[in-house]
């Protein structure tokens, strides 16, 4: 069985274990935490006053209100709550790219690191946290849960997990929308190659549902650079035996200037519907990265 220990360090937990995942808009849930509720109560923290109708329970009279204004008002609270989160992991060919530079890994591993750091931290706040993992359809569905043995279920599947096959991400993620039965916080991480039109319309479809999303976007430093010299083989990572040989020299520009097309309007999309969109290098510390962005969020809640 896999410990956490195999995916993060003392100096990872160290960076991250003081750090909260605040939702930015009120996530529902069912237990007293540090997340906000939608739903008023009357146990946690003085919300407003309302004026009594008939029906309201009579021990929930502000009855200091009464003695000033001769008129019956209802205490209401807020609950604050846990926050449920589901990390949605990108398991297809393209995540297996590694590059050249000495002691580079390749995404999928650099990925499934991430995926750990953030459940450890989760699970450390007493979060419910749930992963999901696909390529060409949903491969592993794993309820949000915060209990540590959930931690170790979580783990177990990321280290067996492994990288393979094509993808379409708008349309596992369409079919992934009805598994997912309470709003929460999704966390996808992916390199989005693919139809970026089709990915907003999922990212529509989830953010219809009502769930606040963030996309961790996993790069290698090759796929923004290019810095390939002389004649190259380019294998395809999704589809067995596809293979080019190539003058770099001769592609380079369209090839750049399709990557800034592509992110250009990825994160155009996202911007309008309010969605994180999160760049991730492999050869950055995961942890350092992660820790830069929740530190922003923080800020932000």
């Amino acid at each position: 069985m896999a410990h956490v220990s195999d995916f993060l360090t003392p100096a990872d937990l160290q960076r991250i274990s003081s750090l909260q995942v605040l939702a930015r808009v009120v996530v529902e849930g069912f237990t007293t935490g540090l997340h906000r509720s939608p739903h008023k109560g009357y146990s946690v923290e003085f919300k407003q006053h309302r004026q009594y109708v008939a029906g309201d329970e009579i021990r929930h009279i502000d009855w200091r209100v009464f003695a000033r204004s001769d008129r019956y008002y209802i205490r209401e609270y807020e609950e604050e709550t846990n926050l449920r989160s589901t990390i949605i992991l990108d398991r297809s060919g393209s995540m297996n790219y590694k590059g050249s530079s000495p002691g580079a890994v390749s995404k999928f591993d650099y990925a499934t690191r991430l995926a750990a750091c953030l459940s450890y931290m989760m699970v450390h706040q007493a979060d419910g946290v749930g992963l999901v993992t696909f390529d060409d359809k949903i491969r592993r569905y794993i309820p949000p849960r915060s209990k540590v043995s959930h931690l170790r279920l979580i783990i177990d599947e990321l280290e067996k997990s492994r990288p393979g096959g094509e993808t379409e991400l708008g349309q596992v993620f369409h079919d992934l929308v009805p598994k997912l039965h309470r709003r929460s916080l999704l966390i996808i991480i992916s390199d989005c190659f693919g139809e970026v039109a089709n990915f907003l319309k999922a990212m529509a479809h989830f953010r219809h549902a009502r769930h606040e999303i963030v996309v961790f976007q996993v790069w290698d430093r090759d796929e923004i650079e290019f810095p390939f010299r002389g004649w190259t083989q380019f294998d395809c990572l999704e589809q067995d035996g596809v293979k080019h040989l190539i003058d770099p020299a001769m592609v380079r520009q369209a090839y750049l200037e399709n990557l800034a097309k592509f992110r250009d309007e990825l994160q155009f999309g996202c911007r309008k519907q309010r969605i994180d969109l999160v760049p991730f290098f492999t050869d950055e510390p995961y942890s350092k990265a992660l820790a830069a962005y929740m530190t922003r969020r923080l800020g932000r809640a």
